[in-house]
């Protein structure tokens, strides 16, 4: 199979997404999940997504769709990159397992069916604040948050590209 077939393959539909956590489950995998936007992929993402991949054995991301992130106040030209191309480059790394692109104001039906092991965000969110933490304690699911690189996020790279 050619790479780009192979990075395709892991960006999933919903229903192709619980056909895998089946799988999955049987073979007792842990598995991770975390969301987000991921604009511009920058070593602030690469660094994030690695340490929430350290935390289990399977790695699921789920990436806001364009609509979605138009509604998260980023700015008027956000996003800067179309929904599909963003899901490929998260899809690209090969530390990610599956890309699941969600059009809902939060991850939280995504968190229900998946019922990860470790649900992972910035620590920019204190536990409290993580959308699904109620669902993984109800469960005894772990919620843990990972320390961003000072420096890096797409908003300082867009304004560092339009001074």
């Amino acid at each position: 199979m050619n790479a780009l077939k192979v990075i395709n393959n892991r960006i999933v539909t919903k229903e192709e997404l619980i056909f895998t956590l089946n799988r999955w489950r049987f073979k007792d995998e842990k598995i991770v999940f975390t969301n987000g936007c991921f604009d511009i992929l920058h070593k602030g993402h690469v660094d994030y997504l690695s340490k929430a991949k350290d935390m289990g054995s399977k790695l699921i991301v789920a990436v806001n769709n364009d609509e979605s992130v138009r509604t998260l106040n980023k700015g008027s030209n956000r996003p800067l990159q179309d929904e599909n191309s963003r899901a490929m480059l998260i899809a690209a790394l090969h530390f990610v397992d599956l890309v699941v692109v969600f059009g809902t104001p939060t991850p939280l039906e995504l968190i229900e069916i998946v019922r990860p092991d470790v649900l992972v965000k910035g620590s920019d969110y204190q536990l409290h604040e993580i959308v699904g933490h109620e669902v993984l304690a109800a469960y005894g699911g772990e919620v843990k948050t990972i320390d961003y690189i000072e420096g890096y996020s797409t908003t300082s790279i867009i304004k560092k590209a339009c001074q």
